[in-house]
Formats: C-alpha cells, sequence, structure tokens
C-alpha cells in the first residue's frame, strides 16, 4: 500500500534564461488532498508551508532534487500474522488493527515509508510468545484462539507500544481468522444448512396450506364458493349460474333415478307374480295326474300364494283333462272328499265336480 507516502519523483534542474531571471519549475506533481510536499534540497528534507499556496518559484521548489507526497491524515491499517495451530496442515491468521497518522512528514519522507506495514508487520513478529496461545488448539477452536490472541496483543502493545518514527500508531484490536480452507468448508455447511431449512420451511408451507384447503374442502362447495368471491377470485354471477346449473342436473339425475328404481321395482313384482303363477299351473298340472285329491286344501294353498285373487291361467289347467280318474275303488283306498268321508251311496268319488257339490 501507499502510505504514508504516496508517490517520489526525481526534479530536474531548473535552469534560467537570459531574458528572464525568474525561474519557475513546471514538473511538480499534482498534490492529492490530504498530503503534503516534501522537497529533498541538498541533503536536507523540507516540508513546503502546510496552508501556504503553492509557489513554483519558491527557492526550494527550484533547488529539489526530488519531492515525496506524503499522506497526513489518519488511517486505519490492518496487519497478518500467521499463527500455528495443533495441525501442520493449519495455520491461523491473526489480523491486527492499528491507528497511524503521520506528525512529521520530514522524517517520514526521508526514511521513505512508503508501506507502514512492513514496520508494523515486523512489530507483530517480534513477540516471540504470541504463537503460543494458538499451537495448543485444534483449527476448529478459532473462538477460544481469538480471545487469547486478543489479550495476549492488548497486554504487549501496553508494554512494548508499537513505534513508527514520524507517526502516531495505535494498537486497536486483535482479530483470528481460520485457514482459507476451513472457512471455504464452513461456508458450504453454512449453505447447504441455510439451502436445507429454507426447503424444510418451504414444505411446511405447503402442508399447511394443504391441510388448510382440505378443511375448507370439507366444509362443502358453498363455503369454498363464498371464499374465492370473499378473495375477489370468483364472480358472484358465474357462482349462482353453476350452483343453478348443479341444482338442475342433480334433480335430473335424482328424477331418471326415482324412475329407474320404480321400473326395476314393478318389473321385480311382474317378474315374482308370473314366478308364482308359472309355479301353481306346474302344481296343478301335477294334481291332474293323480287319482285322489284333496280340493280343500289345494285351494287353502292357492289362496295363500294368490293372495286372496284368482290366479289366471288356474281355470284353463283344470279344464285341461280330468284331475281324477273314473272306476272302481282300489283295495284298503279310501276316497276322500271335501269332508274327508264317502260318498251317500258308498262309493268312490268319479268327478272333481262332486267334491265342491
Amino acid at each position: 500500500m501507499n502510505y504514508p507516502v504516496i508517490a517520489e519523483h526525481i526534479l530536474a534542474t531548473v535552469q534560467g534564461t537570459w531574458w528572464s531571471r525568474r525561474r519557475r519549475r513546471e514538473d511538480v506533481p499534482p498534490l492529492p488532498p490530504g498530503a503534503a510536499y516534501v522537497f529533498r534540497v541538498g541533503g536536507n528534507y523540507r516540508t513546503f508551508p502546510e496552508g501556504m499556496v503553492f509557489d513554483p518559484s519558491h527557492p526550494d521548489v527550484l533547488d529539489a532534487s526530488s519531492v515525496s507526497l506524503v499522506d497526513t491524515r489518519a488511517r486505519l491499517v490492518d496487519v497478518d500474522r500467521p499463527l500455528p495451530s495443533m495441525s501442520e496442515a493449519d495455520n491461523f491468521t491473526m489480523r491486527a488493527s492499528f491507528t497511524c497518522q503521520v506528525t512529521d512528514p520530514t522524517v517520514i519522507a526521508r526514511q521513505g515509508i512508503i508501506d507502514v506495514t512492513v514496520p508494523l508487520r515486523a512489530y507483530l513478529m517480534g513477540d516471540s510468545d504470541l504463537p503460543r496461545v494458538s499451537a495448543g488448539h485444534r483449527v476448529e477452536e478459532v473462538n477460544a484462539v481469538r480471545t487469547e490472541a486478543s489479550h495476549r496483543m492488548t497486554a504487549y502493545s501496553a508494554i512494548v507500544p508499537p513505534r513508527v518514527a514520524g507517526m502516531s500508531v495505535e494498537f486497536v484490536s486483535a482479530e483470528v481468522h481460520a485457514s482459507d480452507d476451513l472457512r471455504d468448508w464452513e461456508q458450504k455447511l453454512r449453505d447447504e444448512r441455510r439451502a436445507w431449512e429454507l426447503q424444510r420451511g418451504q414444505r411446511d408451507f405447503e402442508t399447511e396450506d394443504a391441510r388448510r384447503i382440505a378443511e375448507l374442502l370439507s366444509q362443502g362447495s358453498d363455503h369454498v364458493d363464498a371464499f374465492g368471491i370473499a378473495r375477489k377470485e370468483m364472480d358472484v354471477t358465474e357462482v349462482a349460474a353453476r350452483i343453478h346449473r348443479i341444482t338442475d342436473e342433480e334433480s335430473k339425475r335424482r328424477h331418471t333415478a326415482e324412475t329407474s328404481e320404480r321400473a326395476h321395482a314393478q318389473a321385480r313384482e311382474t317378474a315374482e307374480a308370473q314366478m308364482r303363477r308359472d309355479m301353481l299351473l306346474t302344481l296343478l298340472r301335477q294334481m291332474g295326474g293323480s287319482e285322489y285329491v284333496d280340493y280343500h286344501q289345494v285351494l287353502e294353498q292357492v289362496l295363500r300364494e294368490t293372495g286372496g285373487q284368482a290366479t289366471p291361467g288356474i281355470g284353463a289347467a283344470t279344464d285341461t283333462g280330468r284331475m281324477v280318474e273314473s272306476g272302481e275303488a282300489r283295495p284298503g283306498r279310501t276316497a276322500v272328499g271335501r269332508e274327508g268321508t264317502r260318498d251317500a251311496q258308498g262309493g268312490f268319488v268319479t268327478d272333481e265336480d262332486d267334491l265342491v257339490d
């Protein structure tokens, strides 16, 4: 860094002319703010008077062989010093901060201090006990090293204050950093951790939104429509038209379902009635081939099956043939009439019409 001496320039000899004895120097560089000219005249260094307008014909300016531009403002200067750790592969870096201000530009120009960090670094290296505060720590224990190094530098600067001729120097603070590799690794871990936390936060937000939406949907479409209208994401007229359309469609579906259910029930009843008729017809046909029939029992069964109503087709089935054949009674057999006894002549029933007379 170019501090406190900003620049140094060699000046040429100024020659006079025969027509003018007044000489002027034209090769002096411009002076930046907060700086001062220090001219070397012979073997001496002379500062151009501060606050005085620069005069290129001033004797010191004309006779100078060189000029130095010295920064006289107060500066904060940082100086680094490596410190060992428990591991030979990693080191700490201590950065000490000093406040510096030029008090005598002439001395600074004579010494040619272009970079003030050089004498300050030599000052830090003069503390031979400083490496001991870090040598017993691992590189991960940078916070502990930082505390011990700060205490050490405070004590060291109080006992052996920093000195640079022509400047006032004061120790301000000491900061300890880990190696670049460890710092990069910690930064990578930090970035990964932050990315993971961000992703987890996004998932939590999505889960909460999904839960709220599920609760909203569970309250029905009317609540959803009202929520959309409240947030001005849905139009009231469109919602009303959609609800009316849905209501009409639901009514049509309900009417269709009811009509289909009635038709199905009617078809089922018709099928059951037809099945009962078919069963009775089959029974009557089977009885038509028998010799003896208890028609009272048959009639009760028919009425029970038909619910007391006449069943179409029964008469036709009885007319198709005689249910009891005529002839003599077989031995050991008794013809049973409606009352369960023989007829008046002591013979057998020869026609089913006799059973109902």
